[in-house]
């Protein structure tokens, strides 16, 4: 019996065909291996009688098909056998016009979406970072880019700094040459749909699986959609519980407001945009469910959603323009994150799927055992609100903390004479360029 076994890297064959060139060009592509030829599927040894002839037929036939200079090995163990030794290779390995990969003991054809990432990986580049043609700097949303200057003060603040709007994308990497990047149009233009049509996203109210109620179709930039997305939902998809912090009435989405922004952004950066499926919100009257086509990383599987696990965005660039942003962090932490805020809300834990190319996360809802009318508190009060958005986001406005908090602005504007006052938080510049420093906890 034979010590190894078959695997991503392992295959065993009992005599030599040249359909198992496939098997050769799905090691180079993939992470490498070796193709046993004397063995069976179990590992047995079998009587090979015609070694001499594979050893000088071998080589030459794949280096002929393949362009592959491969090691062909005579071994014995009692009876002999050969091992055809494969390495990767940087460079992507056709055979008669068609590439192969392996995907756990199979070779696997690739053909549309996925040969498409498959080549792009194997020359060192990813989606958004081609370019597109006839797309220039006047179809930049240049509101867009004002709004984005003012969100990465902190983070990168020489972006607010450059008045020049080519030189800023060229330091963000967006320009290549004389062209813009497909980043560049998804994530600033004024009308991205037109150089991707699928790149929309729908919102549908559902009765059953069946039943839509109504549906919403949300376009523009990235950015745009972001906003656009978590308005819908709030003003129009998903109810609100009523609570009060003092005298003033507060409102609390039936689902945590920054597990929903974190689904949602998530969904817009790891989306693959080359798939025809739009990212899709469907809400019930007991969960909601997001799918989006997605190309998973083999280091990232669904199952280390719910652990702690390395970022490996499938469009990197997007993912860096929103952490630049201050949108999200680079360390893999958002998916707990929905998970966090959904049991802090006394909310069922969320669920994470992957079918058919398609992430979904599903947020379930725990009935209410009280009216909607019965006050409940608040899980934060509205200073200590304040006092987390002004540490996630110095350069944030009274307006800014207005929508997030939905309190009005001359009540925040109380708050923050308040905490002032009491020395929690203080105002550092002017009013257009200063910044908000936090001294010590509302608490």
């Amino acid at each position: 019996m034979f010590e190894l076994k078959e695997s991503q890297t392992v295959e065993f064959k009992q005599l030599w065909k040249d359909d198992y060139l496939k098997t050769i060009c799905a090691f180079a592509n993939s992470d490498g291996g070796s193709l046993y030829i004397g063995l069976d599927d179990d590992g047995n040894i079998l009587e090979l009688n015609n070694t001499k002839e594979l050893l000088d037929l071998l080589p030459n036939k794949i280096n002929n098909k393949l362009g592959l200079v491969v090691d062909v090995l005579l071994h014995h163990k009692n009876l002999e056998y050969i091992e055809v030794k494969v390495k990767s290779t940087y460079a992507p390995v056709s055979l008669n016009g068609k590439f192969y990969k392996r995907s756990g003991s199979s070779t696997l054809e690739l053909n549309s979406l996925s040969l498409t990432n498959f080549l792009l990986k194997k020359y060192g580049k990813t989606w958004d970072d081609i370019v597109v043609e006839n797309f220039t700097l006047d179809d930049i949303n240049l509101e867009t880019v004002r709004k984005f200057k003012l969100w990465t003060k902190q983070r990168a603040p020489f972006i607010d700094q450059e008045d020049d709007i080519k030189v800023l994308f060229q330091r963000l990497n967006l320009y290549d040459c004389e062209s813009l990047k497909r980043a560049a149009v998804l994530l600033f233009g004024k009308n991205p749909q037109k150089y991707f049509i699928q790149s929309h996203s729908k919102i549908g109210k559902f009765l059953s699986d069946s039943e839509l109620l109504t549906s919403d179709i949300i376009e523009g930039n990235l950015f745009e959609q972001l906003e656009k997305i978590i308005d819908t939902l709030r003003t129009k998809y998903l109810h609100s519980y009523i609570s009060y912090d003092g005298l003033n009435r507060v409102e609390t989405l039936e689902y945590p407001y920054e597990a929903v922004r974190e689904a949602v952004i998530n969904a817009l950066i790891h989306r693959d945009y080359t798939d025809t499926t739009v990212l899709q919100i469907r809400v019930y009257d007991d969960k909601m469910v997001l799918s989006n086509g997605a190309t998973l990383s083999v280091e990232v599987p669904i199952e280390m959603f719910k652990q702690n696990h390395i970022s490996k965005p499938f469009n990197p660039l997007i993912a860096n323009m929103f952490y630049k942003a201050g949108f999200v962090e680079s360390w893999g932490k958002g998916t707990n994150n929905i998970i966090d805020d959904c049991l802090k809300m006394n909310l069922p834990e969320p669920e994470y799927r992957y079918t058919f190319a398609s992430v979904q996360v599903v947020f379930y809802k725990t009935p209410l055992k009280t009216p909607l009318k019965t006050p409940l508190k608040t899980p934060l009060k509205t200073k200590d609100k304040i006092v987390s958005l002004m540490k996630k986001n110095q350069y944030i406005t009274i307006e800014e903390i207005s929508q997030y908090t939905k309190v009005s602005r001359d009540t925040i504007n109380e708050h923050i004479s308040k905490l002032k006052k009491d020395k929690i938080i203080q105002r550092l510049g002017g009013r257009k360029s200063g910044y908000w420093e936090v001294l010590t906890d509302a608490n």
